[in-house]
């Protein structure tokens, strides 16, 4: 049996040429491609809460877009919790559409609190935690600091959000002692 094999100085000449053309090439290869095919690549490197949205979780983004007050986005957050409670929406979709509640009733007219799953409101709940005996010290107000930073909350956030809790307890007749706290200058 006769087979015909290439010399060897010629496969290896055209091995050095391959070799030579893939790093010359290897500037044009997408190495971190991240989402569901190379043309839907994320551009950022700052990942989403949620990818890719259910066909309910985009019904419920347009009722968001088109809801004209503080109270509609409060009965649409409802529906949101009782979908997830029933299991009809994840965790990370009602988060996402509860952070755009959040951000949508910025927008509005009130200064009424929208309840509604989101960083905020998490903040919130541990907000009310630390004003339960109506005194908020300085150590307190750095753990909130810290849980600030983690949730991404803005320091106008948390100065609107404390005003509210507050102005709401002191309609229920209760005073509440917020102790000074210097922030740290940037």
């Amino acid at each position: 049996m006769n087979c015909w094999s290439p010399p060897k100085r010629q496969i290896f000449l055209a091995w050095a040429v391959y070799s030579e053309r893939v790093i010359r090439l290897s500037h044009r290869v997408k190495s971190h491609v991240t989402g569901d095919s190379f043309k839907n690549r994320q551009k950022g490197k700052q990942s989403m809460a949620a990818v890719r949205m259910s066909r309910r979780c985009r019904r419920y983004l347009k009722r968001i877009q088109r809801a004209p007050s503080r109270y509609a986005l409060q009965e649409i957050a409802s529906s949101i919790q009782n979908d997830l409670d029933r299991r009809h929406l994840s965790y990370d979709e009602a988060l996402n559409l509860g952070n755009v509640i959040q951000h949508h009733a910025d927008r509005l007219p009130g200064d009424t609190i929208v309840y509604a799953i989101s960083d905020r409101d998490a903040y919130r709940r541990t907000l009310e935690l630390y004003l339960k005996d109506a005194v908020l010290s300085r150590t307190e107000q750095l753990l909130l600091w810290e849980e600030r930073r983690r949730l991404g909350i803005s320091d106008a956030e948390h100065d609107r959000l404390l005003s509210q809790l507050v102005e709401q307890m002191k309609r229920q007749g209760k005073t509440v002692a917020v102790h000074a706290f210097k922030r740290a200058s940037a």
